[in-house]
């Protein structure tokens, strides 16, 4: 069956959300034949939608080993919360008040968050959680930093997959409510106040990942741990009388 997707920038788009949702997790190959027949159009239009990715920086590609989505160092992520500050604040510090049409929007999504974190669908609530921030972008019209803070906040989705972000869904989901009303009452300085605590909570929380060694490598590390780190290797050592058997 055929995925609703027929042009190379709406496939782009659909692989992208499957990201925000970590239904496609760091280092997933993509691919060309797979990912034509799941959309019903040639290669060509995978190649061209994969192509698009990769100028985002979300995607790589190799002549050896083909299409891939990124696996972001700790480093990259460092830079791309940076980046997200600086564009989201900004963004905020320079805002005219936001229209009310916009913060109805705005309020149904962080509505659409709170119903998913109720249920256990996952990947909804993931999409939703990132998503609130370029909608926010949206909302103030300007549609060039909402396609690059979507960029930007798939690079920290894909990174907290990878190294087990400690920042929990509710925790996000509360701060968006306080930075829409914020908003709402016209308090744009506030809502910059809020977003840069949320950011560096977010950040915080894979951080703390990172430092607890709960990365990629994480479980082969505890795998290969020396023995004596768990029990007294002294305990079983065979005994004189048991060696002649």
């Amino acid at each position: 069956m055929t995925i609703a997707a027929k042009s190379s920038t709406q496939i782009a788009e659909r692989i992208t959300e499957a990201m925000l949702a970590r239904k496609l997790a760091p280092g997933t190959r993509l691919g060309e034949q797979q990912l034509a027949e799941l959309f019903g159009v040639s290669r060509t239009q995978i190649r061209e939608a994969l192509t698009r990715l990769v100028t985002r920086g979300i995607v790589t590609v190799s002549a050896r080993r083909g299409w891939y989505v990124i696996e972001p160092t700790p480093e990259d992520a460092r830079a791309a919360f940076e980046a997200r500050r600086v564009l989201e604040l900004g963004l905020l510090r320079h805002a005219r008040p936001i229209s009310a049409e916009a913060i109805r929007a705005l309020r149904l999504h962080v509505e659409c968050e709170q119903a998913a974190l109720e249920g256990d669908d996952v990947a909804s609530r993931s999409f939703l959680l990132g998503d609130f921030h370029v909608c926010l972008c949206e909302s103030f019209g300007n549609s060039l930093l909402a396609d690059t803070l979507r960029d930007l906040t798939t690079r920290t989705t894909l990174t907290a997959m990878q190294y087990q972000s400690s920042h929990h869904a509710r925790q996000s989901c509360a701060e968006h409510v306080g930075i829409v009303a914020a908003l709402e009452n016209g308090d744009l300085e506030q809502a910059e106040q809020l977003m840069h605590s949320h950011l560096c909570n977010v950040e915080a929380g894979l951080e703390e990942s990172l430092q607890s060694g709960r990365g990629p490598l994480s479980p082969l590390q505890q795998a290969l741990a020396p023995l004596n780190d768990h029990f007294d290797k002294q305990s079983f050592a065979i005994s004189p009388q048991l060696k002649e058997f």
